[in-house]
């Protein structure tokens, strides 16, 4: 698999530019996370690398191929994108909905292949799904909800993973399954995971890399451990927060009332 990267990479919306001058690498196998306060243009930086929103300015490349050179049946091979709160079709079962995630691997006029079952079946069974396949989507709990969209992008089976704050509205419990099949599948499957994250502590947990970003560009990328201060804190967020490294080196965030 090849890095997905950014060069000189500026995005917005309209003639409005949000983040400027992005230059990240996303490596086979890692897990990233984006995070940054509200309105500082996380998902607008996720949706544009996705090949969902046009730079306005610089590349996105997946190896030495520019994403928009690719057509979308052919990036869709490639890169598999959840955003913010999918809508869910009335009345669609679980493997229905899973089953949607082929889509790029079919023929226009084709119908399902024995490739496709193998890969509905390893999507739901990474997923851990398999005791819901006939249940409506609509019956299951956020967290259930979340696990079956993750499902339709590993049935595409692209290599590289993007999610747009994929824990919004789930309790801790459901969170925390849902990073934790993310971190699996770039432990044991080698995809590339890209996350917007809002909960500091959970990105540092989960992540490898942290991007933070604020003031119109990326104000720091690196290892966890490395990239997190009280510093940092207050640029990006505009709070005062203590930073301990645990014994993994990884580091927690304390958070004080006043702000800066």
């Amino acid at each position: 698999m090849s890095a997905l990267t950014t060069h000189g990479l500026c995005v917005g919306h309209g003639d409005r530019t949000v983040v400027a001058d992005a230059e990240l690498t996303f490596s086979p196998g890692g897990c990233t996370a984006i995070v940054g306060a509200n309105g500082s243009g996380k998902s607008t930086l996720l949706r544009t690398v996705a090949g969902l929103a046009a730079p306005l300015g610089g590349h996105v490349r997946l190896g030495d191929r520019d994403l928009g050179s690719l057509r979308a049946r052919e990036l869709a091979r490639h890169l598999a994108f959840l955003p913010q709160a999918p809508l869910v079709p009335a009345g669609i079962t679980v493997a229905e909905l899973v089953a949607l995630g082929r889509h790029p691997h079919r023929r226009l006029l084709g119908g399902p292949t024995p490739g496709d079952d193998d890969a509905i079946g390893e999507a739901m069974a990474q997923a851990g799904l398999e005791p819901l396949a006939e249940r409506p989507v609509e019956q299951l709990s956020g967290g259930e909800r979340q696990r079956v969209w993750i499902a339709v992008a590993l049935a595409q089976q692209a290599p590289v993973l993007l999610l747009d704050e994929p824990t919004t509205f789930l309790d801790i419990r459901h969170q925390l399954e849902v990073l934790a099949l993310a971190r699996r599948l770039c432990a044991e499957g080698g995809r590339t995971v890209v996350a917007v994250l809002h909960d500091l502590n959970q990105a540092a947990a989960f992540a490898d890399q942290l991007v933070v970003v604020g003031d119109g560009r990326i104000l720091a990328q690196g290892r966890p451990g490395d990239v997190l201060s009280a510093e940092l804190l207050a640029q990006a967020f505009g709070v005062h927060a203590e930073v301990h490294l645990d014994d993994g080196a990884r580091p927690t965030c304390r958070f004080h009332a006043a702000l800066v």
